[in-house]
């Protein structure tokens, strides 16, 4: 069969890439095309996404990698986009956006998880579809929606992937990974729970068809592809949640646990059954669908927002605050300089991340530092020791043992924490790749096309083309008196 490229266009939540990629026999063709940024911006009294702006880079993208892949002298099979999870678009009769799509980030769902729970328990939403509780997920930004009130031309919901999909072909679907997110979707079925939206009083008739990761969306539109300069381009639906398609292209071990690195942890396993009852319940464990029947059994933890927020605070009063200078100098610090809980609602979106953080110190009897080396280690300690806890919780939930962790995403190029995890977990840690999100992406479209047959292959395929890193964990006296002085403050604010 012909060596096929493929285009993976892969959305974060503010910033997104544009990537070229091959994987014929020996080959793992990874070539960045187009990086571009969309912070949200306040409109209408709400801080939004300029998706049409979005659109316009990805065009950009896609142009820009079809001349290179004529330059290389070979021919692209397809595109698929996958996205942060829980944001959505509403379209009108004529497939165009009603309004620019309200970031998961905005205060509209302040107070809403009450509201909802006043009309449907909380236990009742958990044993309807295994997702975690988030004050962002698309159930509560829909119930704020609905009671603000629905435009009256809206005629579809599409989530932000399904979106760019449906402008490139005019085909609305929703795809399974990232629908799974929302909390609107049946783990039983692995529909839209009807029933479940008709209780809340939520407008199902906006939600199309679910289908499943690998699915081809058909051809891109004739005066697009005129546009871009191609000709016969596919477009197929990866994972389109990010986090689908990152562990999509991570070669687990067996019995290995994953940390999907970046503005978010996600911290979990891969199963292919859900996890439902009350302990998973309590913990705020999430059943994600995945590629190919797969579950991601997972928790969500802060991650590296709260450092970045923290680097844009020095960064606007001068200081020198260069990634990697930041973590060697943090790697020099004596030990356990402090600890904070990760997941404390304060570093969601706070005014000012260093005062949080400071209060936070504060109350556990802390020292906020005044050196930002130090700060980085103070937070960069607490979310190994987060990720630790999160993973002990998931052997007594699953009943297995976790024999490894394989950090990916851009975290993973995080050396101290990478150390750092293995040290506070015990256990062997791997860190790589660090565009999982774009190999899984091109590994679902690979499979469609025919190049591989399984998930399987296609990982096997990454893993034999792939430098990955391995940390051996170093424990201590000092690492065992900070997992107590961590665990006591976790305990603190979980109330446990």
């Amino acid at each position: 069969m012909q060596d096929f490229l493929y285009i993976g266009v892969d959305l974060g939540a503010g910033s997104g890439r544009i990537f070229l990629a091959g994987m014929a026999p020996s080959e793992l063709l990874l070539e960045e095309i187009l990086r571009f940024q969309y912070p949200p911006v306040r409109s209408s009294g709400h801080l939004r996404w300029n998706l049409p702006d979005i659109f316009n880079a990805i065009k950009a993208g896609v142009r820009s990698a079809g001349a290179r892949a004529r330059q290389i002298g070979r021919p692209i099979h397809s595109v698929g986009v996958d996205s942060w999870a829980v944001d959505y678009g509403l379209l009108d009769s004529q497939q165009q956006l009603v309004e620019l799509p309200i970031c998961y980030r905005d205060e509209r769902t302040n107070g809403v998880m009450e509201e909802v729970f006043a009309r449907l328990s909380r236990e009742e939403i958990f044993n309807r579809t295994g997702i975690q509780f988030l004050s962002l997920n698309t159930l509560f930004q829909l119930y704020a929606h609905t009671n603000a009130g629905l435009p009256a031309s809206a005629r579809r919901l599409l989530l932000v992937p399904d979106l760019i999909h449906c402008f490139l072909t005019g085909k609305a679907v929703t795809e399974y990974t990232n629908a799974t997110t929302t909390q609107l979707v049946s783990s039983v079925s692995g529909n839209w729970d009807r029933d479940l939206m008709a209780a809340l009083q939520l407008p199902s008739e906006l939600f199309i068809d679910i289908v499943p990761a690998g699915t081809q969306l058909g051809p891109v539109k004739p005066e697009l592809l005129a546009e871009l300069n191609l000709e016969n381009l596919r477009v197929v639906a990866p994972a389109t949640h990010d986090t689908g398609s990152a562990i999509a292209g991570t070669p687990l071990g067996e019995g290995w646990a994953y940390i999907s690195s970046g503005t978010w942890s996600l911290v979990g396993v891969e199963r292919d059954s859900v996890l439902i009852n009350s302990q998973a319940a309590r913990h705020n464990f999430t059943n994600e669908g995945g590629a190919f029947g797969t579950i991601r059994f997972l928790k969500n933890v802060m991650g590296l927002w709260i450092l970045e927020a923290c680097r844009k605070e020095w960064k606007q009063v001068g200081l020198n605050v260069d990634y990697q200078r930041l973590l060697h100098k943090a790697s020099m610090q004596p030990d356990c300089l402090g600890l904070v809980f990760p997941d404390d609602e304060r570093f969601f979106n706070p005014p000012s991340m260093l005062s949080a953080l400071a209060m936070q110190l504060t109350e556990t009897g802390q020292s906020m530092p005044d050196d930002p080396s130090a700060v980085a280690k103070v937070i960069l300690d607490s979310l190994a020791f987060r990720y630790a806890s999160v993973l002990r919780t998931i052997e007594k939930l699953t009943r297995n043992k976790i024999e490894g962790v394989q950090i990916v995403g851009g975290g993973s190029q995080n050396d101290y924490l990478n150390q750092m995890t293995a040290n506070a977990t015990g256990l062997p840690t791997v860190a790589g790749p660090v565009e999982a999100t774009v190999l899984g992406n091109i590994s679902i479209q690979a499979i469609t096309a025919g190049r591989f047959v399984s998930l399987t292959q296609a990982r096997g395929h990454i893993r034999r083309n792939l430098g990955l890193k391995t940390f051996s964990p170093q424990g201590s006296r000092t690492l065992e008196d900070a997992w107590r002085r961590y665990q006591s403050i976790e305990g603190r604010y979980l109330g446990t």
